[in-house]
């Protein structure tokens, strides 16, 4: 497990604001998940499966999709921020989202993150959590998002 981890029940949620954590541990995206998104997605666009295409782009070969990473950014935020004690968690939606760098088909990302703000709704509190997947080697990050999480009692 991640060195630093944080969690919390729902009742200690809004201690967490302000509280930083990750980075999760790396995970690669291989090209067959890329290619599987591609066919699940709808989204073919050549830069994500055509390798002779891609390789003639300025990121010289395929790419992973900006919406495949924050997919399996998921199980990686898991990794390093957790509440318990909650009848529910949803994922409530982003206030913003963009994709700074590619994420090479075969690289190795991973998250970290800030609380950044928690607020009571009816039934429960809702945490605003901005994280930042990093593309192994790559100084700038391939996706920054701000994440609106809900959980219920």
């Amino acid at each position: 497990m991640p060195e630093n981890m944080i969690s919390a029940t729902i009742d200690e949620l809004p201690q967490l604001q302000g509280s930083t954590f990750g980075p999760s541990d790396w995970r690669t995206v291989p090209q067959s998940e890329v290619d599987l998104y591609a066919q699940l997605s709808g989204d073919d666009n050549p830069i994500h499966v055509d390798a002779d295409f891609a390789a003639a782009t300025p990121f010289g070969g395929r790419i992973a999709h900006g919406l495949l990473t924050v997919s399996v950014a998921v199980p990686l935020l898991r990794q390093v921020f957790r509440v318990t004690g909650m009848g529910m968690g949803i994922n409530y939606g982003m206030n913003r989202l963009r994709f700074p760098a590619p994420v090479p088909a075969g690289s190795r990302i991973r998250i970290a993150g800030r609380v950044a703000e928690v607020t009571v709704i009816d039934g429960g509190l809702q945490a605003t959590v901005v994280v930042e997947v990093e593309v192994e080697g790559n100084s700038k990050p391939a996706c920054v998002a701000e994440l609106v999480l809900r959980y219920y009692r």
